[in-house]
């Protein structure tokens, strides 16, 4: 018996236990809100608004970090339009029902998660080159993230895989382009 299946099992046990606690817990409202704000802001518009903000303020390095974002961004929809429709898992919402968010996925399949990717292909080259905001960089992907699962709209291994992946993006951007 071959090693991949008994991991993908132990993982898969593992994402689903947390998933009927995530969806069983009636979250305090602040939770509820912030979660919601945080992904919504993974939708898109704070990234336009970030290389607005970029573009005016930041410098020298201006150049590099909004062609770095948006390269790792981009590459990193297509990869996860391609897992995803590769891999073909089912979201937790499609699974369970959770007890308090109503928020619809955008498409059928859960991982990688895309936000993730995003937040962190983006989020990696600027905390990169503006460390002074590295804190509000990393609580903004992680936020971002942990809504995804909170949400029910993904697994934690989505989350986790996303997060590499959207790491080893936005390195491999920044490299290319520095």
């Amino acid at each position: 018996m071959s090693v991949f299946p008994l991991v993908r099992d132990f993982i898969e046990t593992r994402d689903h236990r947390l998933m009927h606690r995530v969806h069983r817990w009636r979250a305090p409202q602040w939770v509820r809100l912030w979660m919601i704000c945080a992904t919504r802001g993974g939708d898109g518009w704070l990234w336009s608004l970030l290389a607005i903000a970029v573009a005016l303020y930041g410098g020298p390095e201006r150049y590099l970090a909004i062609g770095s974002s948006f390269l790792a961004a981009g590459a990193g929809i297509a990869f996860f339009l391609w897992a995803k429709r590769l891999t073909g898992r089912r979201r937790p919402c499609h699974i369970e029902p959770h007890c308090w968010s109503t928020l619809l996925p955008p498409d059928r399949f859960s991982f990688p998660s895309g936000h993730t990717i995003t937040a962190f292909a983006i989020l990696t080259p600027l905390t990169v080159l503006y460390p002074e905001f590295s804190l509000e960089f990393t609580f903004a992907a992680l936020s971002i993230a942990s809504s995804r699962i909170l949400l029910g709209m993904h697994f934690l291994s989505d989350v986790l895989a996303g997060a590499a992946v959207g790491v080893a993006l936005g390195c491999l951007s920044l490299s290319l382009l520095a």
